[in-house]
């Protein structure tokens, strides 16, 4: 039951996360706390592998949890759920495109879906800044302001604000090099 309840929750995360994969990740905070497959923080950990693994990010976080949930076959059962909806849509689109090529009513809706896009997006990033750089659970039972701001996430945030946007030089390193730093200052730190 686990397996088709996996394969369920991924197809409905890939029917409805229009925009990519960080579009996928207000659909894994709900599913997150209403299964309880996974944690807020191991959301946030899905999120920074996934980043940095090769592969589609949201195909990355369905295996994992799928993984960690029911082995293997859960593994792929979570993938296959969030990429068969991708899969039913191009095989329909491939078979239409030609009725539709100059269709102003299609025209118009994926271009109505692009707010969506942006809105589910933006909604991610905002979700993985406030589990990155603060600490509610601190704040809650501390009530200090000081306890909220994961100081650490911040100056690592400035640093690398300050290479990237101040030192010519740096501009011009390869991604996967910020990547490599960015990690090896999370295992320094103890965990950002």
């Amino acid at each position: 039951m686990i397996l088709l309840r996996l394969y369920w929750e991924f197809f409905k995360t890939g029917l409805f996360a229009i925009g990519g994969g960080m579009a996928t990740v207000p659909f894994l905070q709900e599913m997150g706390a209403r299964t309880g497959w996974f944690t807020g923080q191991m959301l946030a950990d899905m999120i920074a592998v996934s980043e940095s693994t090769p592969g589609p990010i949201g195909v990355n976080m369905a295996t994992y949890v799928g993984w960690t949930t029911a082995g293997l076959p859960g593994g792929v059962l979570a993938t296959l759920g969030l990429i068969t909806p991708s899969f039913l849509v191009i095989l329909l689109v491939a078979r239409v495109l030609a009725a539709f090529q100059s269709n102003k009513t299609l025209d118009r809706a994926f271009y109505g879906m692009r707010p969506a896009s942006t809105g589910l997006i933006a909604a991610a990033g905002v979700a993985v800044l406030r589990i990155v750089m603060l600490d509610e659970a601190a704040f809650a039972e501390t009530g200090a302001v000081s306890a909220l701001l994961n100081w650490r996430a911040l100056a690592l945030f400035a640093v690398i604000w300050v290479l990237t946007n101040l030192v010519p030089k740096v501009k011009t390193w390869h991604p996967v090099v910020f990547i490599a730093l960015s990690a090896a200052a999370g295992i320094a730190v103890g965990g950002i």
